[in-house]
């Protein structure tokens, strides 16, 4: 991202919608930035390289428990 990292960018957007379902995507797979994401409202993380299949199911699997 261009002058502002994933978890910045990710505080401003639940800052801005709260009720936002948000699921990064980052080759930082590190425990605690991971963490970190969840802390600040991420619903759910996919570490990079990943495979189509996963990408889906995450975003099925929130747009079933969001009732979207």
């Amino acid at each position: 991202m261009n002058q502002c990292d994933g978890l910045r960018g990710l505080g401003r957007l639940i800052d801005k919608f709260p009720d936002a379902v948000v699921i990064m995507v980052s080759a930082m797979g590190q425990k605690c930035y991971v963490l970190d994401a969840v802390k600040l409202g991420a619903k759910d993380f996919i570490v990079k390289p990943f495979a189509a299949r996963d990408l889906l199911s995450t975003v099925m699997k929130h747009m079933y428990i969001s009732g979207t």
